[in-house]
């Protein structure tokens, strides 16, 4: 039906010629050809911002034409997904759902909660950003770096991580060999590039970032800078998340002084942790403390993971059993709970795992 229905639109187009500017009728029809080719034929297409095929032709290039053909084309292209009050239907910027998720299905993690919102929601508000946005997640396995990127990813974007706008780095995986360092730089240079070209809010994900070569880190620093552009691309949209395991014992020590004080985990500040994560990432013998990324001041934010306690297990146990749509009984929280590690071995006050294995242990107690 819609394709008879832009007979009489395209009769509409013949007989008011005159309204229109040909230049822009042909720019318009060459961006919905280049979206049809690259994401519906899966034509290999090459985005570049500059140019006015690439752009979403805006509502003034339909002003000549009768309202019911414009609802016409209108009803075709948001059924093709890029018709969004957003202006990017693949980016959501959801801050109400960030405040929510960190809130209720991160635990024991008050300063993640309230500097990663801030951050993020900042930045989101700030159309004139003077950089990207870089973030440095630190603490030991398990206790919600990978958990936080992915609902930062779910509540910034439609299809959260499965989004082309999002793309994560493993360093282990991607760049494996430091004898390829050269040849991982022009990779991931290209790839950050493409990335920003297809979506300029693109968000960045490097796991595992205290094992990153050097080499590669300075690589991307320009990325990462204070720029209008790069080579004519523009970066300040981009978010960078790096995850390490760097600090995790300084975290852990600070938390545990805490403890023995008798003063609340809740009473932990940045300034008692973002100084020492600081110092001690310069200090580590992985990639950052030999790069421009650090001595560049570039990272905004060094964001501390507290260790989780077992109050915190219990949580993540009923999170995991609500996700498989089961309510546990209190009792059976405790066992999940009591089957962790804790330490230190005196006062095994911290789970040595974190919530990382609870998804997979509870299958040991279910009936």
């Amino acid at each position: 039906m819609i394709l008879f229905s832009f007979v009489p639109f395209f009769w509409a187009v013949s007989a008011n010629a005159d309204f229109f500017q040909f230049d822009s009728i042909s720019n318009a029809s060459t961006y919905y050809f280049n979206y049809i080719y690259c994401n519906v034929w899966d034509g290999e297409c090459q985005p570049n911002q500059d140019d006015a095929t690439q752009q979403v032709p805006t509502r003034e290039l339909w002003a000549g034409f009768p309202q019911e053909y414009i609802n016409v084309v209108h009803q075709w292209y948001c059924s093709l997904g890029q018709c969004c009050d957003t202006g990017d239907c693949r980016i959501t910027n959801n801050m109400t759902g960030l405040a929510r998720d960190l809130q209720m299905k991160l635990h024991g993690q008050h300063l993640v909660q309230s500097v990663v919102l801030k951050a993020i929601q900042g930045f989101i508000n700030n159309p004139e950003s003077n950089k990207p946005l870089t973030l440095s997640f630190h603490g030991w396995s398990g206790t919600g770096k990978n958990f936080v990127a992915r609902i930062v990813a779910d509540n910034l974007y439609r299809e959260g991580v499965k989004s082309e706008c999002v793309r994560l780095f493993i360093t282990p995986f991607h760049f494996p060999h430091a004898r390829l360092v050269d040849t991982y730089k022009g990779q991931l240079r290209e790839a950050i590039r493409d990335n920003v070209l297809r979506c300029p809010q693109t968000l960045f994900i490097f796991d595992e970032a205290e094992k990153l070569h050097p080499g590669l880190i300075d690589a991307i620093k320009p990325y990462l800078d204070h720029y209008d552009n790069v080579d004519g691309v523009s970066y300040r949209k981009a978010v960078f998340l790096f995850l390490s395991n760097i600090g995790g014992a300084t975290i852990n020590d600070v938390a545990l002084d805490f403890w023995h004080s008798g003063q609340n985990r809740e009473d932990i500040g940045m300034e008692d942790l973002e100084h020492r994560l600081r110092a001690e990432t310069v200090d580590s013998q992985g990639g950052f403390s030999q790069s421009e990324l650090m001595s560049g001041h570039l990272i905004d934010f060094f964001v501390p993971f507290l260790p989780l306690e077992y109050r915190h297990v219990k949580l993540c146990a009923r999170d995991a059993y609500a996700a498989r749509g089961l309510e546990p009984e209190e009792a059976t929280l405790d066992e999940v709970a009591k089957a962790m590690l804790y330490v230190p071995k005196e006062e095994r006050l911290f789970s040595a795992q974190g919530c990382k294995s609870i998804p997979q242990r509870i299958n040991f107690f279910l009936p």
